[in-house]
């Protein structure tokens, strides 16, 4: 159950659910002077994400975490254009040079965190590990290789590389 300062928290936080689960890692809860919290999350994480890959913590020498918001409780998880993750590899062209480098690793237990967020107001908080909720990442590099060899088979069509399944140039002709 939440408190009702750990309510007004979350509340005042608004879209901000990553920033209330790195709160909670790091004993912020309560914590209001900025520089306070950036020196406790300094302790408690190697690395801190961005939007545009994962993870979105590092617990140091422990588990990449990361931060999932639904608004219903049937709703499916988005995971950005990225298969859902057993565990998380150094080697992964997902990740960046940062996270990479961020201490001496090969591999990382996922900790996914997904809050049912509805009207503000987080309702629900589950802590998922991935190798109970993803199988292991070649089941989906066999599958994600299938759909690129199919799509670049695909004549008279110019892409372009990339990471993704696929890019297309010059699709309008204006």
């Amino acid at each position: 159950m939440i408190t009702a300062n750990l309510n007004n928290r979350i509340n005042a936080l608004g879209d901000s659910l990553e920033s209330f689960i790195s709160d909670i890692f790091c004993g912020n809860i309560n914590e209001t002077d900025i520089n306070k919290k950036f020196k406790k999350q300094e302790e408690i994480f190697s690395y801190i994400g961005n939007n545009a890959n994962p993870p979105d913590f590092i617990l140091k020498n422990s588990d990449a975490i990361e931060v999932k918001k639904i608004e219903n409780f049937n709703s499916a998880i988005a995971l950005n254009s990225s298969y859902p993750k057993c565990k998380l590899y150094a080697n992964s062209k997902m990740i960046t040079k940062s996270c990479r480098d961020c201490e001496n690793w090969q591999e990382k237990d996922m900790l996914y965190i997904i809050g049912v967020v509805q009207k503000g107001i987080l309702r629900f908080l589950s802590f998922i590990y991935g190798q109970d909720y993803a199988a292991d990442f070649e089941i989906y590099e066999k599958i994600k290789d299938g759909i690129k060899d199919g799509v670049e088979t695909i004549q008279n069509i110019e892409f372009s590389k990339t990471k993704e399944l696929g890019r297309v140039n010059k699709v309008d002709p204006l």
